[in-house]
């Protein structure tokens, strides 16, 4: 039942590219490093960083509003502040996200890119210190069993891509499935240790192709048609700090054991 790290992901801005790396250092109370810390606002969204609350995904620009946001190619460079960013048709930009200049010349830019399917105006907003601009407010390391995506493609017929599944870390070892029965349980990751919190529940951003940006299949129609269910992926909170690298170990939890009470794994 023991899986391994087969690929980490960060996405620096919600709904755009998503960026390989090769380790994470995860602390408890810290949303993934450089995940999401960035989310282009779709028109007015209300957001106070010095006051940050949830915002729902339907407030930015991402896929599952906008397949075209999937042809847009993001790299963010943490060294320096800065965002390079390519898509079809337009001059490249680099932008430094560090100044409200940089931002808006990036929002400028995506608004030319997506054209009249924005509801705009965009504006780039910032995550303040740890907040994340995650689906889901809690919602803060995402993992995804490759166990699990093989299955669904298999029932499908097609091959799915896993990144269509924007995790943060993607598992290999585990059976598929298993890890919807996690709820509550701890795990170690990598050399943190994590508890699950729930399982992810989808929405259409999944039936977007990121090569094509185009919508093509229906994912959320065959997960429930086929296992009564719209989950694919769990996430978990860091309990102890460790850093989490490519094929390092993540324990399937003994689901007989959960934690008594809150912080018994802390």
């Amino acid at each position: 039942m023991n899986g391994h790290v087969a690929a980490i992901y960060r996405h620096p801005v919600k709904g755009f590219t998503p960026e390989a790396i090769d380790h994470a250092d995860l602390r408890p109370g810290e949303g993934f490093p450089h995940d999401r810390i960035f989310a282009v606002e779709n028109g007015p969204c209300g957001f106070d960083p010095d006051a940050p609350v949830f915002v729902p995904k339907t407030k930015f620009t991402v896929l599952m509003g906008l397949p075209k946001v999937a042809a847009v190619r993001t790299r963010y460079h943490e060294d320096t502040g800065a965002m390079s960013a390519q898509a079809p048709g337009v001059e490249p930009i680099v932008a430094d996200m560090t100044g409200e200049a940089g931002r808006e010349a990036f929002a400028a830019w995506l608004a030319e890119v997506l054209g009249e399917e924005v509801r705009g105006p965009l504006r780039v907003i910032q995550a303040p210190q740890s907040w994340r601009f995650t689906d889901h407010p809690l919602g803060q390391v995402s993992i995804i069993n490759l166990a699990s995506v093989a299955d669904l493609s298999q029932r499908m017929g097609v091959e799915l891509d896993p990144l269509r599944f924007r995790a943060n870390v993607y598992v290999s070892g585990w059976p598929a499935w298993v890890e919807n029965d996690w709820t509550g349980s701890r795990l170690m990751l990598g050399w943190a240790t994590a508890q699950v919190f729930k399982p992810i529940v989808r929405c259409a951003a999944i039936h977007v192709n990121l090569e094509t940006a185009q919508r093509d299949l229906e994912i959320t129609k065959a997960l429930f048609d086929n296992y009564g269910h719209m989950n694919c992926g769990i996430y978990v909170h860091v309990t102890a700090p460790g850093r989490v690298s490519l094929g390092d170990a993540i324990t399937a939890p003994d689901v007989a054991r959960k934690p008594q009470e809150e912080g018994e794994w802390a």
